[in-house]
């Protein structure tokens, strides 16, 4: 199991967090410019862990350097999938970090419910 899952799965903010390079690059699935920086993303994850709802990693694929993710969850009414894309550099810590989310109306309700928590 990859670390970051754990910490996930645990609901370990922190301990993601960690395992995130100084400057890892994110990519949301709800804005277009990449997020930049572990403190730029630490916010991020400490809204999202609240806001998905039965959050399930339900795969995991390793082909170091580089992993994926796949997770289900829930946002009210509103059911998602997605996966978190992990891309690792030599120090064994997260360099990119990119999230995929289907359907589009499950990436509304995240832009809705990830809005009015970082305002």
């Amino acid at each position: 199991m990859h670390p970051f899952r754990a910490a996930i799965e645990s609901r370990d903010v922190e301990a993601a967090l960690a395992l995130l390079h100084e400057d890892v690059v994110f990519r949301s699935p709800v804005v277009y410019t990449p997020y930049r920086g572990r403190f730029a993303v630490a916010p991020i994850l400490r809204a999202v862990i609240h806001v998905f709802e039965d959050f399930e990693y339900t795969h995991e694929l390793d082909d170091a350097p580089s992993h994926a993710l796949l997770f289900k969850a829930r946002i009210g009414d509103k059911h998602l999938e997605g996966c978190d894309f992990l891309h690792a550099g030599p120090d064994g810590q997260i360099t990119e970090f990119t999230v995929m989310i289907r359907p589009l109306k499950g990436i509304q309700a995240l832009a809705e419910a990830m809005q009015s928590r970082l305002t």
